[in-house]
């Protein structure tokens, strides 16, 4: 996945791989990655860009009376899967979203993102390289394939077999990441039980989105051939950690790595600082992104390696933004709030727009927190100047509302019908009574 392909080497690679259908997959405004399957002798229409869909079906897209959608697949995108159908193997395709008369859908997630990375383009940067670091947890399933909540071990951070009973699960996984052109760096048992971490090598930011979204569907799958459930919910469960996608960044211009200076005591360029500094700025808005669900913010909060608050250091991972000890070709920042459940596409434009606008106004970068800041007092934190997270998502929300630099990247369309279904989500959630509020208050009432 990421090569280059043209499009007679993809129909010669359908005729020597005996594949026999092909997925033209997209990503809906939450995430969700979707697809048209067709057989193979269709192939040759996807390819001219002539391939329709009902719009008004997919969620966050378009009203019945505007439906008509066509998918323009990306060449480069071009993949196998490793599992056969009944009959023969399956190609894919990640493919953008445009109109009937040619232009771009503006509610398309990857749209969105291609958006961003041409205002980067025209500040003089030529891409923005981004590692993620999902991670995800695997629970046993019953009899009929639906996950309980039983975690299948008991292993804790950087565990083996048999402590930690997902090993051959996970390698699998990577084994199958690999025969798809995915060049994993490391895997391993994350902190909680049941929790695993798969990191792949940093690409530019829609190649990495595109990565993600296949990473997931081959997880899940893989974990269920195992009898098991994996799941990319930021918080399953109470009193442990929560998932995370902590996300590596850097920019280049050309082949040089614009964060990296030998001048500077912890080797950032003034872009990096400023890059920081709008991630800082934006951080409470962009969470409404990525940060998208409910849940969410039972993972940002203090005790659990989640960063809650506004701040960056080289020393400490209690700040929302860690400067790894890599120098040269290797300098980046890692934000650290961005959860799994999150729309890649939609989470990558944030965090780009947010640090251009830091680097468009060389807004300055404060100083650097290398201290616990959990074990901080309230005042200590407020002397510093060290703000919070939203707790919810309703705060989050509120504020990204009030963002004229994310709304304006996401644009309308995509904004109007996000607001309306997250909203949506709050008040269902506000509203429900919680098993916990009847085991609290039943018999004290």
């Amino acid at each position: 996945m990421g090569a280059t392909w043209s499009r007679d080497q993809i129909i010669s690679a359908v005729r020597s791989e005996d594949v026999r259908y092909i997925r033209l997959q997209f990503t809906d405004l939450f995430g969700a990655l979707k697809n048209i399957e067709i057989p193979v002798s269709q192939l040759p229409k996807a390819l001219d860009n002539k391939m329709m869909f009902d719009g008004s079906s997919i969620e966050g897209f378009v009203r019945i009376e505007e439906s008509d959608m066509y998918l323009y697949p990306d060449l480069n995108t071009w993949l196998i899967y490793p599992w056969e159908a009944e009959r023969g193997k399956i190609g894919a395709l990640m493919c953008d979203v445009y109109r009937p008369d040619g232009t771009p859908f503006e509610g398309s997630p990857r749209g969105i993102l291609k958006n961003a990375i041409a205002e980067m383009e025209a500040m003089g940067f030529s891409a923005l390289n981004v590692g993620p670091e999902p991670e995800f947890f695997l629970f046993k399933t019953d009899a009929e394939g639906r996950p309980t909540m039983e975690l299948n071990d008991q292993g804790g951070y950087f565990d083996l077999a048999p402590t930690d009973m997902g090993e051959n699960c996970r390698r699998e996984i990577v084994l199958t990441l690999d025969s798809m052109g995915f060049e994993v760096e490391a895997s391993h048992h994350e902190v909680a039980q049941g929790q695993h971490e798969i990191d792949f090598k940093y690409a530019d930011a829609v190649k990495t989105a595109d990565q993600i979204q296949v990473f997931k569907l081959v997880v899940k799958n893989i974990a269920r051939k195992h009898g098991l459930h994996a799941t990319f919910m930021p918080k399953p469960l109470f009193g442990v950690n929560g998932s995370g996608m902590h996300c590596h960044q850097s920019l280049t211009r050309g082949d040089e790595n614009v964060f990296a200076s030998d001048d500077d005591p912890y080797r950032l360029s003034d872009t990096a600082k400023h890059y920081m500094a709008g991630i800082l700025k934006h951080a409470r808005a962009f969470a409404a992104i990525t940060n998208p669900t409910v849940n969410s913010y039972k993972r940002l909060v203090p005790g659990y390696e989640a960063p809650c608050y506004l701040a960056w250091s080289a020393k400490n991972r209690s700040p929302l933004v860690r400067v790894p000890a890599s120098y040269g070709p290797s300098t980046r920042i890692e934000v650290r709030n961005v959860d799994p459940s999150s729309n890649p596409y939609l989470a990558l434009t944030v965090m780009l727009v947010s640090g251009l606008d830091g680097i468009r106004n060389q807004l300055p970068l404060p100083e650097p927190v290398n201290q616990n800041i959990f074990t901080m007092s309230a005042e200590e934190k407020t002397r510093l100047g060290i703000e919070s997270l939203p707790s919810n998502l309703y705060e989050a929300l509120e504020a990204l509302k009030q963002d004229e630099i994310l709304t304006n990247a996401l644009g309308e369309h995509a904004l109007e019908r996000y607001l309306l279904a997250k909203m949506q989500e709050w008040d269902d959630f506000r509203t429900a009574v919680h098993p916990w509020e009847r085991e609290q208050y039943i018999t004290q009432f």
